[in-house]
Order: structure tokens, then C-alpha cells, then sequence
């Protein structure tokens, strides 16, 4: 998903499809949703995600609005780049890596039923504790963001050149890799431990070090949002998975919508740095 050719081929499809509704009904609002390190496909949660977005529109007011789900900052970023987005929901790391790039403003942060990305360990079956893992091989399919894990996720106890990164795909081939032997570590968030101990061969394997809670993902508004819609946007966010919204808030994995600000992530911005 992440070979460069099936983006450009994925981004370019999605965003005829953009273009074709967004040029009949010009004064649609714009949503990306990007999770990264998700579970699901875009092609199976994007139904889900069109009935969450015609529910934000009927309670704000919006003439038309239209919603893309993607799962890789790569493919993200071309749809930004394309439609011109009014709002996004977006993956902790993702939105520290491009708040400066695109100019996101902090309107909301989103409680979702679907664990990852809140809390980081590094498990082992033969290390101890945290210093028996530097210097051996650490599998991981976190280490694209290397800024992130480095600066956030560890609290300044590790880099990841402390260790032999074996980089991995999907999320159970990091404990899989211990359970053969190829890494002595993993590096892992929560979704991923709650999936240990159902793994055949993970005996023994249990965490040696964990993160600090993260905060939840953001909502943030684009430059292309006006003013006043973006106020009165976040004026209505903890109504959106309300009463009838509770069910297409559920079937996108969100349990609810909070208005917030780029002080309700001060820590993490602060250790991300500039």
C-alpha cells in the first residue's frame, strides 16, 4: 500500500471521484480521515465514513460536504493537496508531522472504540527490561515515523538507533518475529498487545517497557475552512455522535467529538518540537 505507484494510481482515482461531486455541488466541505497503522481498508470503512459525513453536514448547515478515508500519510497528503480539505480527523504522529506543512488549526479531539496509537511498549521474551533490547534487533511497523518514536513515544528513554530495526508490514508480524527468532524485541502499541496472548507460540513474550498515555486523535480545521464555519463547526462537535448520531459515530469506530485546542496537546508538541 505503500509502493509509491499504487498511491499515485489509488490518490488519483479517489480524487476524480472528488471532483466529480465536489464540481457539481461547489460549495461542498471537504473531510479527510487519515488512521494510520490501521486495521481496516479504506475501500471498506469509506461507506461508513459517507454516512458520518452527511451527518456533520445536516448539523452544521453545510449546502454538500464530501469525506475520504486513507490509511498512509503519503496517499493523505496528495488528496491534500488535490481537493483542499476543509477538516480532517487524523492519526496523533500524522498530524505532528504536517500541522507546520499545511497550517492545521486544533478544533477537536476524538474518542474512538478501536485501541492503537494511545500506548506504546517494547515486549521481549529474552530481554528483561529496556536495556536488555538496545543493541539487539527490534521489529516494529512503527518505525516510519522515526521523529515521532524518537521524541514522543519514548520520553527520551530510547531512539530507535539504539537499536537493529527490523522493519515489518502488518501488525502481528512484529510478534511474530520474536516468536521465530528474527528480533530478540518489538516495538508495539496497544492494539497490538491486546493481540498477544492470542497468538499461538507468544508465550513467555510479555512487555519490558511501556510508553506514557498518548492523547487521542485530532480534528483540525485547514486553511481553506472560513472562520466562522470552523467556529460554528467545533461549537457542534460534541453533538455529532449524539442521540441519532451515536450510530454512524459507532460504525466508524468514534465514540464521541470534543472541542479542543492545540493546548490540549502542548506536551506532545512540545516534545515533537518544531
Amino acid at each position: 500500500m505503500r509502493a509509491h505507484i499504487r498511491v499515485v494510481v489509488a490518490v488519483a482515482w479517489l480524487c476524480v471521484g472528488w471532483g466529480v461531486r465536489a464540481g457539481a455541488e461547489t460549495a461542498a466541505v471537504g473531510v479527510l480521515v487519515l488512521k494510520e497503522h490501521g486495521v481496516s481498508s479504506p475501500t471498506l470503512v469509506q461507506p461508513y465514513l459517507d454516512r458520518f459525513v452527511a451527518l456533520a453536514a445536516r448539523l452544521n448547515g453545510w449546502p454538500a460536504a464530501v469525506g475520504q478515508y486513507h490509511a498512509s500519510r503519503a496517499s493523505a497528503e496528495a488528496f491534500i493537496q488535490m481537493a483542499k480539505p476543509h477538516y480532517g480527523i487524523l492519526s496523533l504522529a500524522a498530524f505532528l508531522a504536517l500541522r507546520k506543512k499545511y497550517d492545521l488549526d486544533v478544533i477537536g479531539q476524538v474518542t474512538v472504540s478501536l485501541a492503537g496509537g494511545r500506548q506504546y511498549s517494547i515486549i521481549s521474551r529474552a530481554a528483561a527490561d529496556l536495556a536488555g533490547c538496545k543493541g539487539k534487533d527490534l521489529a516494529t511497523d512503527h518505525a516510519d515515523d522515526a521523529r515521532f518514536i524518537d521524541r514522543v513515544v519514548s520520553g527520551g528513554t530510547f531512539r530507535l538507533s539504539d537499536f537493529t530495526v527490523e522493519q515489518t508490514q502488518r501488525p502481528l508480524q512484529t510478534i511474530k518475529a520474536i516468536i521465530r527468532g528474527s528480533a530478540v524485541c518489538g516495538l508495539i502499541d496497544e492494539s497490538q498487545l491486546e493481540q498477544l496472548s492470542h497468538i499461538d507460540g507468544s508465550d513467555g513474550i510479555r512487555p519490558v517497557w511501556q510508553s506514557a498515555q498518548l492523547p487521542q486523535m485530532v480534528v483540525v480545521a485547514f486553511p481553506a475552512a472560513p472562520a466562522g464555519e470552523r467556529r460554528r463547526f467545533q461549537g457542534k462537535l460534541a453533538e455529532v455522535c449524539d442521540n441519532d448520531g451515536q450510530t454512524a459515530c459507532g460504525e466508524v469506530g468514534i465514540q464521541s467529538l470534543n472541542a479542543a485546542s492545540a493546548a490540549d496537546y502542548a506536551a506532545v508538541l512540545a516534545a515533537y518540537g518544531q
